[in-house]
C-alpha cells in the first residue's frame, strides 16, 4: 500500500495535466510499483536465510528439516521468477503497447479499434525479439526465462551506468548547493525583460518611416519576441514561487538539506570504495574471464561488507541497512533520470519536468527503472558479496579442547558463514544463485562495474562545476504553450 501510494504521488507530480490519459497513468504507476516491489525482494531473501538459524549457529526447530528449508528457498525462487516474468511482460508487451497506443491517438478521435490494431502491430516487434531470444537460449541448452532476464539485465547495466551513477553524484550535490534566491531571480528576470523590450523597440524603430525590415531583422525580431514571451512566463512563475509556502518551508529546512546532502555523498563514496575493492578482489583472486571473475568469499577487507557483518548482533540493524541501500539505488536512479531526461545516444527524447512530463516519457522512465532493478541485485552483491550470499548466518564448528584435563572433549565455536562453510550448515540466498547462472554475463557485469565507477567520477565533476538550480527549474521552457502555462499557474 505504501509503495502504491508513493508511486501515485510521484507519477502525478510529474504528469502533464494536458496530455494525461487513464491507461498510461495506470500503467506507469503499476510499472513503478513492480520495480520497487522487486527491489525489496533482495532484503527479504537475505532475511529469510538468516532467520533460519540462531545466533549460536544452530538451525531453529522449524528449519532443522532439509525439506522445510527447501520449501522456503523454492518459495523465494518462485517469487523471483514471478516478479521477473512480470517485468519481462511489461518491458516486451504491456509498456510498448500502451506507448504506441498513445502515439496513435490524434485530434480527430481515431476509432479505438484501429488505434488498438496499430498499437499491436508495432508491439509485435518487441514480442518477436523476446521469442527469438528464447529460441537462442533453447538452442544452446540454456534456461529460456533465466537467459532472457540476464539479457535484460545487461540493458539494465547500461541504464545503471548512465543514470544511477549520475544520480548518486547529482542528488547530494543539489541538496548541498540548494537553489538560487527567488528574489534575486525575479530581479534578474526583470532586467532581462527590460533589455529585450529595448532591443525590440530599437528594431521596430527602423520601420517607422514605412520601410520594411530586412529578413535578418525580421528573424531577430521574431526571436526576441519569443524570448520576451518566455521571460514573462518565467516572471509569473517566479512571482508564484515567491508567495508559495513550500518555498519558505524549503528555505527553513536548508540546514537539514545540507546535512542530508553530506550524508548522501558520504554514502555514495562508501559505495564506490566498496565497489572498487570488490572488483580489485575479483581481478586479483578470481580465475579470470573464463570463470566470469567469480570468487567465493572475500580476500580484501570490504568496508560495507564489514559494516553489515558488524551490525548483525543488533537485530534488525543489518536488515534495515540492506533495505536502505536497495532503496538508495532506486531513488538515485530516479534522480538521475529526472535530471538527465530520456536519451537515445546523443539525442534527447523527453524531459522529466514537474506537471509537464508527457505520458510517453513517464512510460520510458518506468521501463528504465524496471531494467535498473534487474541489475541492482548484482550491484549490491558487488558491494557486500559475503553478506548477500549468506546474510547473518553463522555455523558451529567442533574443535578439540585445549584443556589438559578434558581428554578427548570437543567444544563448539561459532563462525560467520563464508565460502569455506559446509554446504549443509549455511544456506546461500536465491539471489546469488540467480546472478551466477551464466559466466559470460558475470564477466560483462564485472567490466560494467568499472564503467560505473568511471561514470560516477565524471558525473561528480560535472555536478560540482554546475551552478545552483533555479527555484522554478523545469517549469518554463521555450516550447511551452501559453495554454499549458495558464493551466499550470491556475
Amino acid at each position: 500500500f505504501i509503495i502504491l501510494a508513493f508511486c501515485w504521488v510521484y507519477i502525478r507530480k510529474f504528469q502533464s495535466r494536458q496530455e494525461s490519459e487513464v491507461i498510461s497513468t495506470i500503467t506507469a504507476i503499476c510499472a513503478l510499483a513492480i520495480a520497487l516491489i522487486t527491489s525489496a525482494l533482495l532484503p527479504v531473501d537475505i532475511f529469510l536465510v538468516s532467520f533460519m538459524k540462531y545466533p549460536n549457529g544452530t538451525y531453529k526447530e522449524w528449519a532443522a528439516n532439509n525439506e522445510t528449508r527447501g520449501q522456503i528457498e523454492d518459495t523465494v525462487l518462485y517469487g523471483y521468477y514471478t516478479l521477473y516474468s512480470i517485468i519481462l511482460f511489461c518491458v516486451f508487451l504491456w509498456i510498448p503497447f500502451v506507448y504506441f497506443y498513445y502515439e496513435e491517438r490524434d485530434d480527430d478521435n481515431m476509432n479505438k479499434c484501429l488505434q488498438v490494431k496499430n498499437a499491436l502491430k508495432y508491439t509485435i516487434g518487441f514480442v518477436i525479439v523476446c521469442v527469438v531470444e528464447q529460441g537462442v537460449a533453447v538452442f544452446y541448452g540454456l534456461r529460456a526465462l533465466s537467459f532472457s532476464i540476464s539479457s535484460l539485465t545487461l540493458i539494465g547495466m547500461l541504464a545503471v551506468i548512465t543514470y544511477t551513477a549520475y544520480g548518486m553524484s547529482v542528488l547530494p550535490l543539489n541538496l548541498i548547493k540548494g537553489t538560487r534566491s527567488v528574489v534575486y531571480e525575479r530581479l534578474e528576470n526583470t532586467e532581462d525583460i527590460d533589455d529585450v523590450e529595448h532591443q525590440i523597440e530599437k528594431l521596430k524603430s527602423k520601420c517607422k518611416d514605412g520601410r520594411p525590415l530586412s529578413s535578418r531583422d525580421r528573424h531577430n525580431l521574431q526571436e526576441l519576441e519569443g524570448k520576451l514571451q518566455v521571460l514573462r512566463r518565467r516572471g509569473r512563475h517566479l512571482e508564484i514561487a515567491e508567495r508559495n509556502c513550500c518555498t519558505k518551508v524549503g528555505s527553513a529546512l536548508r540546514p537539514f538539506k545540507i546535512l542530508l546532502g553530506i550524508l548522501f555523498i558520504l554514502v555514495a563514496l562508501l559505495f564506490i570504495v566498496a565497489l572498487f575493492i570488490s572488483n580489485l578482489d575479483k581481478a586479483l583472486h578470481s580465475a579470470g574471464i573464463s570463470s566470469g571473475f567469480i570468487i567465493f568469499g572475500t580476500n580484501l577487507t570490504n568496508p560495507l561488507n564489514e559494516l553489515l557483518l558488524a551490525l548483525q548482533p543488533v537485530f534488525p540493524l543489518d536488515y534495515i541497512l540492506i533495505t536502505v541501500i536497495t532503496m538508495y539505488f532506486v531513488l538515485t536512479s530516479m534522480a538521475g533520470i529526472r535530471n538527465m531526461g530520456i536519451w537515445f545516444f546523443w539525442i534527447r527524447l523527453y524531459k522529466i519536468r514537474p506537471k509537464r512530463t508527457r505520458p510517453q516519457a513517464l512510460l520510458f522512465l518506468c521501463m528504465i527503472l524496471l531494467l535498473i532493478v534487474l541489475h541492482t541485485s548484482y550491484m549490491i552483491y558487488s558491494l557486500a558479496p559475503q553478506y548477500v550470499m549468506y546474510g547473518s548466518q553463522k555455523y558451529l564448528v567442533q574443535m578439540a579442547s585445549a584443556a589438559p584435563t578434558s581428554g578427548n572433549a570437543t567444544i563448539g565455536t561459532t563462525r560467520i558463514c563464508d565460502a569455506d562453510a559446509p554446504e549443509d550448515q549455511c544456506t546461500v540466498t536465491r539471489s546469488y544463485l540467480f546472478l551466477h547462472k551464466f559466466w559470460f554475463f558475470s564477466t560483462i557485469y564485472y567490466f560494467g562495474n568499472w564503467a560505473f565507477i568511471g561514470a560516477f567520477l565524471i558525473g561528480l565533476v560535472v555536478s560540482c562545476c554546475k551552478g545552483k538550480k533555479s527555484v522554478i527549474e523545469g517549469e518554463v521552457e521555450p516550447d511551452d504553450s501559453d495554454i499549458s502555462d495558464d493551466e499550470y499557474v491556475h
